[in-house]
Parts: C-alpha cells; structure tokens; sequence
C-alpha cells in the first residue's frame, strides 16, 4: 500500500495551463476516483504521478519519499490504460509476463534462443509462471491463458491487463478510463469485479473517470476536478448530498441536478420559485441559483405547478420533465411509480420540502442555509 501526495502540482503544454495547483493526499489502500468532466486535466494529473508527465511546477511523493524525476518503472506503480495495450502477437500468459521477465530476467536472458541456454533460466520461468498462475486464479482467468487478445472479449482483455498490473504487485493501481470501451452490461459487471479485487489486495487505487456511475458506485473517496482545479473532494454521499460549488451540483447526479434562479433579499433570506428560505448566516443581497435534486420533489400536490413535457420511462423509475407555469424554467422529477405516470401536456402540482435545496451565489459558491422559516414569498415574513 502507499500513502500518495499531491502538492501545488502544476501543468502547462505551451501557454496552456491544464493543472492549476492541485494538492491532493491519497491515504493508504483507499479507492480515490479523479472525476470530472473530458478535458479538466484529470488523466494529466494520473500521468504525473506515474511519471509519465513531468509537472511543470509542484511535489509528488509516494510514502513520504519525494520522487520529482524519478522514472516510472522506480515508482513501483502500475498503471491499466483505456487500451489495455495487450501485445496482440502474444498469448495472455506471455502479455501477463512480460513485467515480471523485464524485472527478473538479463537482457541475454531474454533472448529468444539464447536465453534458454543460460543457467539459471528456467528457475526464472518457473517462479514467473508461478506468480503468474496465482493472479490468473484470482481473476478466474486461467483458461484463457493460451489465447491472444483477438480471441478474446473486451472484459477478457481487461482481467488480462488487471493482471499484468497485479504480477508487479506495485504499491499502488492507477487507472486510466479502463471500462469506456466495454458496453454498458459488461461495465456495470466489471465495477463490481474492480471493487472487488480492491477490498481483497487492500492496495491502493487511483481510479480515473468521467463516468459519475463509476466513481459514486466503487469510490471510498471523489476528487471532482473541474478545469484544472480540484474543486471538492470527499465521500461519494458527501459530494452528492452536499456540493460545496454549484459545478460539482451539476456534474455529480442523473438527471442532473435542477437549477433555478434566486436572489437573495436584504433581509438574508432567499426567495425563488415564489418560496423564502432563511440563510443560516447573513449573505449580501444579490441573485443566487436554488438546485433541488430530481428524487426531492413530490408530484401530485403542492402550492407550484408544471406543464409536463416528456416524460422517460426506464422501468423501474421514469423521469417527468416539466415546465415550470410562468417562467422558462424547467424541472425533472424522478418518480419510483411507473405505472401512474402524468400525461404529457397535463398540468400537475408539485411541492418539495424545505431541507431539499441547495443554494448557490452568484460566483457558485455554496450559501448555508437552514429550515427554520419557509412560506410563500407573497406572505409576510415571519422573523
């Protein structure tokens, strides 16, 4: 296991700057995923610190040991790319292999005629066919040992590339993407398999994605990177249930989050969709944004009303999209019952309770906000 840290990590190709001060500490055998959306400097960051990328400015350090310029294969990390980049000329066994025979076997070793000859030769195979074989076994692989990758599936050349990570028994797995190839069935599966393999090693594992599924379903942690920047990190109930900035509300969650406009009064309330909500600290008057997630409101009574648009039925839930009387807003509503879903075009009301919102000002910063008084905006106010 190994304890990775982060600090003040910067990047720039050119006079672009696609890290921008990232400091960030990795805790010993937890499953941390980088996420955020294509293009927010998150697979440079899992770059750096394989050492694949040098960063233009900042430290990275692996168990207390700074290793800035030290080269990859030193870092003792495996790393799993989208790719897999298996060797399509050679089995599985040979592709599983290929680190352990790169670490353990001489140049003149490796040699495809010669090597043989050497003394000493087939004791390395031996132990490397060993070690081998034990990762094979543990990721139900073993059959599949004498095929190429052509002969094999996606999530089949995924367990191989796994594997040969896993050979190295490296101190900490970085993940690349590794299941944006696999269909959507296989990938669900796969998620499982991966949370698995981490609760049995207890390693290490840097996990990045722009799959929110992926990230909230296998993380003990999120890093939500956004532009660059490192803009919450946390448990995945956490970030969902209490974004700290209006870009990480609307990434994490689907349906995504529903924004509304706001402002905030002078007497330090919030008024939006007809409704004053307390702040539990003063906040300067100005427009704000209210976010309600989609399972927080209630169709069927309420004091707001909607026009139903398009309605997604996915079997086991649906989601209503509505537009709001009176504005150009919108609102999605996840609903659990399927079976009574509203007609599109129908008018239906629709409440939320207080404890659902999320407040942002107007630089998406999060603003406080307490349950103590909630009323029409048309009544007078209760202090």
């Amino acid at each position: 296991m190994a304890r990775i840290e982060l600090s003040g990590i910067r990047k720039s190709f050119d006079a672009t700057e696609v890290l921008r001060g990232v400091d960030l500490t990795i805790e010993n055998g937890e499953f941390l995923s980088l996420v955020g959306p294509s293009g927010c400097g998150k697979s440079t960051l899992l770059r750096v610190i394989a050492g694949l990328e040098p960063q233009s400015a900042g430290r990275v350090t692996i168990d207390g040991s700074a290793v800035d310029g030290v080269r990859p294969s030193a870092r003792n990390l495996a790393m799993v790319f989208q790719s897999y980049a298996l060797y399509p000329h050679l089995s599985a066994f040979d592709n599983m292999a290929v680190p352990l025979r790169m670490r353990r076997l001489s140049t003149a070793e490796r040699l495809p005629l010669l090597g043989s000859l050497l003394p000493g030769r087939r004791r390395q195979e031996r132990s490397i066919r060993a070690d081998v074989d034990k990762v094979a076994s543990q990721l139900e692989i073993s059959h599949l040992l004498q095929r190429k990758p052509a002969q094999l599936s996606g999530g089949q050349r995924q367990r191989v590339a796994v594997g040969r990570a896993m050979v190295r028994q490296p101190v900490a797995f970085l993940f690349d993407e590794p299941l944006s190839n696999l269909d959507a069935k296989l990938r669900v599966h796969m998620r499982s398999e991966l949370a698995e393999l981490h609760r049995s090693l207890k390693t290490t594992f840097v996990y990045v994605t722009h799959d929110q599924a992926e990230a909230m379903t296998m993380s003990s942690r999120l890093a939500v990177m956004i532009g660059g920047e490192l803009v919450q990190v946390g448990r995945p109930a956490e970030i969902y249930d209490n974004p700290r900035d209006v870009r990480v509300a609307e990434f994490v969650g689907s349906p995504k989050i529903n924004m509304l406009p706001g402002r905030v009064r002078d007497d330090g309330r919030i008024e939006a969709l007809g409704q004053v909500i307390r702040l539990a600290s003063s906040h300067p008057p100005g427009n704000c944004r209210i976010g309600i997630r989609p399972e927080r409101i209630v169709l069927g009574n309420g004091p707001f009303s909607g026009t139903v648009i398009h309605t997604e039925n996915m079997g086991a839930e649906a989601f209503v999209h509505l537009g709001l009387n009176g504005t150009d807003a919108r609102v999605v509503a996840r609903v659990n019952d399927v079976r009574r879903l509203p007609d599109v075009a129908s008018h239906v009301p629709f409440n939320f309770t207080a404890d659902a919102v999320r407040a942002f000002d107007s630089a998406g910063k999060r603003i406080d906000v307490t349950v103590e008084q909630v009323e029409r905006a048309r009544e007078r106010a209760i202090v």
